[in-house]
């Protein structure tokens, strides 16, 4: 368990505090490219790490993130109109670009307008797109500086560097606090319950183990594993750290003489790595992103390095499979708190220990069941606890070292995010290390580096 100034800690990324400077010291997705689709189109209205901001597409393409009110009288920018470089103000005309420069103020003349521009900006965080994502630095407000100024490298996670036809993101919105979603998604333990079938047959137990991984590709989840997984219910945990994060690995007995293993990333701040992929097949990440301390945004992408997606994983995203819900035009899922996850009490009974459709919606269902805010002080935690220890540790401890002075972990080692999770069978006798090297030919997961894209 964790003490309560820890648990405060963990969880509160606003403005000023520990966990949210830390945060504001790495590039962290905030949209997706597809949500400004247009140059001089709406801008939108941007919640993130609890400031409200808009985002908008200029007329060269560029994406904007700044603070919602002009420094002149106040008024919302989200009623200005987007045009010709920048947001004009509706009230007066004063309009602002990309960099948050002032760069037009038509009811001053001319020569005193020059000048006053000069001294007039809004607050503006630098933005690059990258794996059909909108990232920004918040670590740094332009408040009309040179945006060329030093910036950290974006990370080198690897569905941004294959081509696009090779990926899919998307997003789903989430009601808690972010470290409890992530959380969540590194505790591969649960699999055994949560996301278990339930059946009266061995052959009516096959068929509904297919459908609880849907969009998983049948090598990398199969009714194979999800058996294993029932079977055995206590996985042995190893946690290593790397420069950008986390390895984990869970392994559980297969058949005689065999040991399945499910290997998860996380990397600094937010990101995670599903366990299941194969070697050659389609791997899955999500990354964790606060609105504020009660709700927050993942972010979803599948790749795979080898080969483009094929229509039918696509419409299984797109539809609500692997790490994907059903959702609607805002991404919000379609199962979700207000709803009850239309939770089915007689498919619980028959069909699936929760009674809830879906892989996302059950861990959001029994994520969100936590609180807004979990309550970290009374737990009572055990072996199969050890990722979430590990998670717990690294967030504190680098936050702390940010507040220090000092570099978090990763920043500075853009390369160090080329690594994968995914998971595999291995003889009885491996140990972490020999099974990594097996799966990935590293002890950590990490990828040659031969991606085709480079980071803008």
């Amino acid at each position: 368990m964790l003490t309560r100034e820890d648990n405060e800690k963990l969880t509160r990324t606003g403005r000023g505090t520990p966990m949210g400077t830390l945060f504001r010291s790495y590039w962290v997705p905030v949209l997706l490219s597809e949500e400004l689709p247009e140059r001089d189109g709406a801008q939108m209205r941007v919640r993130i790490l609890g400031e409200d901001l808009l985002a908008f597409r200029d007329t060269d393409g560029q994406v904007g993130l700044v603070e919602p009110r002009c420094p002149h009288r106040g008024a919302d920018l989200y009623f200005g109109r987007n045009e010709h470089g920048g947001l004009r103000c509706a009230y007066h005309g004063w309009k602002f670009d990309v960099a948050g420069r002032c760069v037009d103020m038509p009811i001053l003349p001319p020569e005193s307008a020059q000048k006053m521009c000069a001294r007039v900006a809004i607050q503006a965080y630098p933005t690059r797109e990258w794996g059909g994502m909108v990232w920004a630095y918040m670590g740094r407000s332009d408040k009309g500086e040179d945006e060329a100024a030093e910036l950290p490298a974006l990370p080198q996670m690897e569905f941004a560097l294959v081509p696009e036809s090779h990926r899919y993101v998307s997003k789903k919105l989430q009601e808690c606090n972010w470290a409890q979603a992530a959380e969540g998604g590194i505790d591969t333990a649960h699999f055994s319950f949560l996301h278990m079938p339930v059946a009266r047959s061995e052959e009516e137990f096959a068929q509904r183990a297919l459908r609880a991984v849907r969009g998983y590709n049948a090598q990398s989840m199969n009714q194979d594993h999800v058996r294993w997984m029932r079977e055995d219910p206590r996985p042995r945990y190893q946690v290593k750290r790397h420069a950008a994060g986390l390895v984990l690995g869970a392994s559980r007995q297969a058949d005689p003489g065999e040991h399945y293993w499910r290997i998860a990333q996380y990397l600094m701040p937010c990101h995670g790595y599903t366990p299941s992929a194969a070697e050659g097949q389609t791997y899955h990440g999500q990354s964790w992103m606060p609105i504020d301390d009660q709700t927050c945004w993942i972010f979803c992408y599948s790749w795979n390095p080898e080969r483009p997606l094929t229509r039918e994983e696509v419409a299984s995203y797109q539809t609500g499979g692997a790490v994907y819900p059903a959702r609607d035009a805002h991404y919000m899922p379609v199962r979700n708190r207000a709803n009850q996850y239309l939770l089915d009490r007689a498919m619980q009974k028959s069909e699936n220990f929760t009674g809830i459709e879906g892989v996302s919606e059950q861990d959001a269902a029994i994520q969100d069941s936590q609180g807004r805010i979990a309550d970290r002080t009374h737990e009572m935690l055990g072996p199969t606890d050890i990722a979430v220890v590990q998670f717990r540790r690294l967030m504190l401890q680098s936050a702390d070292a940010v507040a220090q002075g000092e570099a978090p972990p990763g920043r500075d080692e853009p390369e160090a995010y080329r690594v994968r999770g995914g998971g595999t069978v291995a003889p009885a006798g491996d140990d972490f290390d020999a099974v990594m090297q097996r799966r990935f030919g590293d002890d950590v997961g990490r990828v040659r580096a031969e991606a085709d894209a480079t980071a803008p």
